[in-house]
């Protein structure tokens, strides 16, 4: 097994490749071993010295690290990884449910629904395949009062250049298909 590693813009942040598929559908952000007990695979990742943060995408994996350097934590993630995937033990426990279900926590005034259908529908075909290419990922959290709230994982959670992907690409964006929007703002 052969697993790719890149940079993300984030440099606390190393996307991992395993060549396989690592969660169909929903992603998975942690930012503590508590919040991993659903994972076998983040939870050993978490047993790694320095590792603060793991995000599990469609077919990659995000490692944050605390501390230390990429050059000592690297081959031991690689390990992890590649342990899991010869074992045969499931990404997640199988009764693992979304920890959030779709559209749960969210907040919009009902009658904006179509207008939240279509502030969705852009973020899922232009802006989140973009942000999953850097690790990570951008969610839908609310809109009130023309202010877009989004929720940042993975490499984008934390990472220097995030505020300027919100301002500069996404809010742009939306501004341009979606005229009431005024403003996007991280949760």
């Amino acid at each position: 097994m052969f697993i790719q590693t890149e940079a993300t813009p984030n440099p606390a942040t190393l996307k991992f490749l395993p060549g396989k598929a690592v969660l169909a559908g929903s992603t998975r952000d942690y930012r503590t071993a508590d919040e991993a007990v659903e994972s076998p695979l983040a939870k050993r990742l978490f047993d790694i010295n320095n590792v603060s943060g793991v995000f599990l995408g469609h077919d990659f994996v995000t490692v944050t690290r605390s501390g230390g350097e990429w050059q000592q934590l690297k081959p031991a993630i690689l390990g992890v990884i590649m342990d899991h995937y010869l074992s045969g033990v499931p990404v997640l426990d199988d009764d693992s449910a979304p920890v959030v279900a779709e559209g749960e926590g969210e907040f919009y005034d009902e009658s904006l629904a179509p207008l939240v259908k279509t502030i969705k529908d852009l973020l899922d075909s232009r802006v989140r395949p973009a942000v999953a290419q850097d690790g990570g990922d951008i969610t839908f959290k609310g809109f009130k009062d023309g202010i877009v709230y989004l929720n940042m994982q993975g490499s984008c959670a934390g990472c220097p250049s995030s505020t300027a992907t919100l301002k500069h690409g996404v809010e742009n964006l939306l501004r341009h298909f979606v005229p009431e929007v005024m403003e996007v703002r991280p949760v």
